[in-house]
């Protein structure tokens, strides 16, 4: 028989089979059963239909990895509204565009984010705003403990859902130009947190860490595998390396994910605070993605933490898990070459069909050394972009019909594990968030003493990756170009969200060109990367 695939289901499991556990640990101090946490869910989905959201309407959630975002995302699905999760470190302009892109009718924001959406409220088609302490947030948001104390469980009725509704809009870094908005379907995130239930050896008895941000793909998937499974969501409002490991050992924490930033900075923790207990009674299992960390993080994690590592690779188009490289057939886990291996973004999971292809669309050779595109075709992956056909056709087709093109570079072993070498697209991944180079640039153009710019990714021991301007000074000489490097630094950080400022500035007499006038930025990018082990991708 088929059964439509829900992401609805997820929480229904849980409060069916768990109702009377521990869900959720919240940041405020609070702990809250499943029956807690649907219930509260249940009575925003009342609010939420009473103040005339429907199926298929868009409400957004702006929140840190609180239990607010958990219940939000829950009660908007209930209704077949979408989830539209937004990137809490963007700038008032930036939600300005997506509000108005994905004609978002409702906000849910966290208290010390609010402002940044009453900066533009005159602006967005928004008529419902929502914060989870309206008392600390300027202009009229209604109170979310007010609203759902003031709804029934009972008052609000689940639409018919079919497993191809779209059900989420996760919005991209904008690698190009405007971020596109990601479509999910009921279908592809259920099929996706299955994927993760598996790869990710989830159990009923994990307790789940949040550090990975809740907007990001919706937390990897968490939202819903952790939900369904019966498991305990442990929230957080950041990332601090000593509430972590306190945390940790308190809430007896068996699960985190994390950028190589984060375990970075554990690792300089560990080391600073005299190699400290990392975990509590149960054995910890971490996941990373983006730029692979170093071999030494590696090697620290799991030889003094006793943690064990995964490594996972994918895209917000693709879930994001495609690869992961753990393969322990492949590794022997007592030798230290499992750390090179542990490096590589992996193999493809159950379900995803992975190719390294070249310019007419056929597979490289398996020689690790012959550099391809990474194209995917899995269940998992996106529907397409919100209301963007002509970008979705491209993602698409361009070199293999009906595969969706990543526009990452790399090269393939014999077993069918990639590395990525470098990036088709001008992306830089600095501590797991993707970071546009074009921007950097476009928003450098502004400044009165730049002629020409080119950012380019470069290496860092703390983000993994970080932006770099090659700056050719209006003055015309770059050692006396009229502005200072933290001038520009600063500029950028002004101009844009924090995490996208330029962190290393070089002025520099011209930039390397084709005849006919294109930047090679691979020139630039080649020397900067020239004693690393690998381009870009690899820490």
């Amino acid at each position: 028989m088929k059964k439509p695939l829900l992401v609805t289901d997820f929480l229904d499991r849980a409060r069916n089979h768990y109702g009377d556990q521990e869900a959720i640990v919240a940041t405020t101090g609070e702990r809250y059963t499943y029956d807690e946490f649907g219930d509260r869910a249940d009575r925003l989905s009342a609010a939420l239909a009473d103040r005339g959201i429907e199926k298929g309407d868009r409400v957004a959630v702006l929140d840190p990895n609180t239990h607010y975002h958990l219940e939000s995302a829950y009660g908007i699905m209930q209704l077949g509204a979408i989830h539209t999760p937004l990137n809490y470190r963007l700038t008032p302009d930036d939600y300005e565009y997506i509000l108005n892109d994905a004609g978002v009718d409702a906000v849910i924001a966290d208290y010390a984010y609010a402002e940044k959406i009453e900066a533009v409220r005159d602006d967005v088609p928004t008529e419902v705003f929502v914060s989870n302490d309206a008392s600390e947030t300027d202009g009229d948001w209604e109170d979310f403990e007010e609203v759902i104390d003031d709804a029934s469980p009972d008052d609000y009725e689940r639409p018919e859902m079919s497993e191809d509704d779209i059900i989420t809009i996760n919005y991209t870094s904008g690698t190009t130009g405007d971020p596109k908005g990601v479509m999910r379907t009921h279908r592809t995130e259920t099929l996706h947190a299955y994927i993760v239930s598996v790869h990710h050896e989830l159990y009923d008895d994990d307790v789940y860490l949040w550090t990975l941000p809740m907007f990001h793909v919706n937390g990897w998937g968490h939202i819903y595998a952790i939900t369904g499974m019966g498991a305990k969501h442990v929230c957080t409002r950041g990332v601090d390396a000593d509430d972590i490991v306190e945390t940790i050992r308190a809430e007896d924490v068996s699960f985190l994910c994390g950028a190589p930033t984060v375990l970075n900075m554990l690792a300089d923790y560990y080391e600073e605070h005299g190699e400290p207990e990392m975990s509590g009674d149960s054995d910890v299992r971490v996941t990373t993605a983006g730029s692979a960390p170093p071999e030494a993080t590696i090697r620290t994690v799991e030889d003094e933490f006793g943690w064990y590592l995964k490594h996972l690779y994918g895209l917000t188009e693709t879930g994001p898990l495609v690869t992961m490289s753990d393969a322990r057939r492949l590794m022997d886990q007592d030798d230290d070459s499992r750390f090179k291996m542990k490096k590589r973004q992996g193999m493809g999971v159950l379900g995803t069909e992975v190719a390294v292809v070249d310019d007419d669309g056929e597979e490289v050779p398996r020689d690790d050394s012959t550099i391809g595109e990474i194209v995917v075709r899995g269940n998992q992956v996106m529907d397409g972009y919100w209301e963007k056909p002509e970008a979705t056709e491209e993602a698409f087709n361009e070199k293999r019909e009906g595969w969706f093109h990543t526009g990452d570079l790399a090269v393939v072993d014999d077993h069918g594990m990639v590395s990525i070498q470098d990036r088709k697209k001008d992306i830089i991944i600095s501590g797991g968030e993707n970071i546009s180079s074009i921007e950097i640039e476009d928003t450098l153009f502004e400044h009165d003493d730049v002629a020409e710019v080119a950012v380019i990714p470069a290496p860092s021991e703390q983000w993994g990756e970080t932006p770099k301007a090659f700056v050719v000074p209006a003055s015309g000489d770059p050692d006396e170009p009229g502005v200072t490097e933290n001038e520009i630094q600063e500029f950028t950080k002004e101009h844009m969200a924090s995490y996208k400022a330029v962190h290393r500035v070089e002025f520099v007499a011209e930039l390397p060109q084709t005849a006919t006038g294109k930047i090679q930025k691979y020139e630039l990018r080649a020397r900067e990367w020239d004693d690393e082990d690998r381009m870009v991708g690899q820490g």
